[in-house]
C-alpha cells in the first residue's frame, strides 16, 4: 500500500518549476556611414596636404643639396621640418622617394621657362626672356641648382628615366623651334643642343659656382646691380653670337 503522510502532518505540495525569463534581445545600432565632406572641407584637406608636403620638400633640399642622398638621415629631414619621422613617413616611403621627388620638383621649375618657346616668337626676345628667368632661378632657388648638378656629377642614378623622358622630349621639341627659326632667317645657323647647353651653363654657373663668383667680383646675384649687369652681359654674349644679323655679317 502507498505510504500517507504521518498523522498531524500535511502532505508536501509537489514543488513547481519555475520558468526563467529569456533575456530581452538588445538591437545593436548600425555603424553609420560616414558623413560626405563638403567641397570646401575636401580643398582644405588638399591643401594642407599639399603645404605639409611642401614644407618637407624644402626641408629635404636643404640637406639633400649640402650631404647629398647618402649624407642625409630622414631623422634629419623630420628636424628640419619640424614633423616627426612617422609623419613624414606618411607623406613619402622612403628616403630615396623623398629625394627622387626633390629633384623632379626641381627639374619642373628648370625646365618651365623653356616651354614657353614657340615658332612665331621673336627668338631674341624669347631667348633674353630665357636668360632672366634662369637666372632668378639661380638667384633664388641656388640649392636647387647645386642638387641637380651634384645628381649629373654622380651619373643621375635616381634620375635617369626621368631624363631620358621628359628632358629629351622637351629638349627635342624646343629644337624644333629653333631648326625652325634658324630656316626662317631668324636666328644664325646654330645647332639646337649646343644653344641650350651653353644656355644652361652660363645662367646656371652664378649658383652651382656662386662661391667662385663672389670670391672674384666680391658681389652675388642677391646684389640688384650684380644681378642685372649679369642678365645683360650673358643675354649680349649669347644673341650677338646667336644673331642672324651677326652671322651675315661675319660673312658666313
Amino acid at each position: 500500500m502507498p505510504k500517507t503522510a504521518a498523522a498531524g502532518k500535511p502532505a508536501r505540495a509537489p514543488a513547481k518549476t519555475v520558468k526563467t525569463a529569456k533575456p530581452a534581445k538588445v538591437k545593436r545600432a548600425l555603424p553609420r556611414a560616414p558623413a560626405a565632406r563638403s567641397p570646401a572641407a575636401v580643398s582644405r584637406r588638399l591643401r594642407q596636404i599639399e603645404d605639409k608636403r611642401s614644407v618637407i620638400l624644402t626641408a629635404a633640399l636643404g640637406l639633400f643639396s649640402r650631404f647629398g642622398l647618402h649624407g642625409t638621415s630622414i631623422d634629419q629631414v623630420a628636424a628640419r621640418a619640424d614633423v616627426s619621422k612617422s609623419n613624414l613617413l606618411y607623406y613619402f616611403a622612403n628616403k630615396e622617394e623623398l629625394y627622387v621627388c626633390v629633384l623632379r620638383d626641381l627639374l619642373a621649375v628648370w625646365l618651365e621657362p623653356l616651354r614657353g618657346f614657340s615658332p612665331e616668337q621673336d627668338p631674341r626676345k624669347a631667348i633674353g626672356d630665357y636668360i632672366r628667368r634662369k637666372l632668378v632661378i639661380s638667384r633664388d632657388r641656388p640649392d636647387a641648382s647645386r642638387l641637380f648638378c651634384l645628381e649629373m656629377i654622380q651619373g643621375a642614378p635616381l634620375l635617369r628615366d626621368e631624363l631620358g623622358r621628359e628632358l629629351r622630349d622637351l629638349v627635342e621639341r624646343k629644337s624644333e623651334v629653333i631648326r625652325q627659326w634658324v630656316a626662317d632667317g631668324k636666328l644664325a645657323p646654330v645647332d639646337p643642343h649646343h644653344l641650350i647647353f651653353a644656355l644652361w651653363a652660363t645662367t646656371q654657373h652664378y649658383a652651382d659656382f656662386g662661391v667662385q663668383v663672389q670670391a672674384i667680383t666680391g658681389r652675388t646675384l642677391d646684389d640688384p646691380g650684380f644681378f642685372e649687369e649679369a642678365v645683360d652681359n650673358v643675354q649680349r654674349i649669347v644673341l650677338q653670337g646667336a644673331s642672324a644679323h651677326a652671322d651675315s655679317a661675319s660673312g658666313r
